[in-house]
């Protein structure tokens, strides 16, 4: 049986997937300071901080003045320092220790700006997480489509230094049961290796349906983390 063997350098990397992002792959996009950074607020709500500190959470709080934050962290934090938490979450980071084959013979497409209005309805129909309006610049996205109609899509969202997360999978209600999910999540899996990185991803922890799929596809459960979106308590 495959088993999850991670240096503890990628163990820290993933235990802190937004900061890890943000100061390595997607450097690039980050807003903030020295202690606390974000993705812009188009792209993402997700923001994180280099520790615990007083400094940090107080380099958040300024983030979070221009929008909401979405944080993911090891363990439910216990001082917000004056921030409001507006909804948390268990979630179930995952990681591929497996290669999978492209499943299925679904025609896939690449997305791009020109299909941001039929990305965010299905993203709006099927809540998969955070999906906005420029989410799509984050990586790679493809979609199924019914004709005209975007029936299934899934796509690339942070990225650390040897690891690609995989995001925003989602189907039409009108298209489950046809394989969908596992044809585009087996493609960016492919994709993904092919750079030389590992895919993971995260899935609410009681979603144990979709838990099941990706099991099936290859992924290994690693840990769990906390989502928490802030707002500051004056708003």
């Amino acid at each position: 049986m495959p088993t999850l063997d991670l240096s503890a350098e990628h163990r820290a990397a993933l235990d802190r997937p937004v900061w890890s992002a943000l100061t390595s792959g997607h450097r690039a996009l980050a807003e903030g300071a020295a202690h606390a950074r974000r993705y812009p607020a188009a792209i993402a709500p997700f923001a994180a901080m280099s520790d615990d500190s007083d400094a940090a959470w107080s380099e958040l709080a300024d983030l979070a003045k221009k929008d909401v934050v979405a944080i993911v962290t090891p363990a439910p934090p216990v001082d917000l320092h004056g921030l409001d938490a507006r909804f948390s979450a268990s979630v179930r980071q995952m990681v591929a220790v497996e290669a999978v084959d492209p499943v299925g013979d679904a025609v896939i497409e690449m997305l791009d700006q020109r299909d941001i209005p039929a990305m965010l309805e299905l993203t709006a129909l099927t809540k998969p997480g955070p999906f906005l309006a420029r989410t799509h610049e984050l990586g790679r996205y493809i979609g199924i489509r019914d004709g005209q109609r975007l029936a299934a899509m899934a796509g690339e969202r942070m990225r650390l230094d040897g690891f690609t997360e995989i995001s925003a999978v989602c189907v039409h209600p009108d298209y489950r049961g046809r394989g969908y999910a596992q044809r585009l999540i087996t493609d960016l899996m492919t994709a993904i290796r092919g750079r030389g990185e590992t895919p993971f991803l995260h899935v609410i922890d009681d979603n144990h349906a979709a838990i099941a799929l990706y099991e099936r596809l290859g992924f290994m459960s690693r840990t769990t983390l906390c989502f928490t979106v802030l707002r500051p308590s004056d708003r």
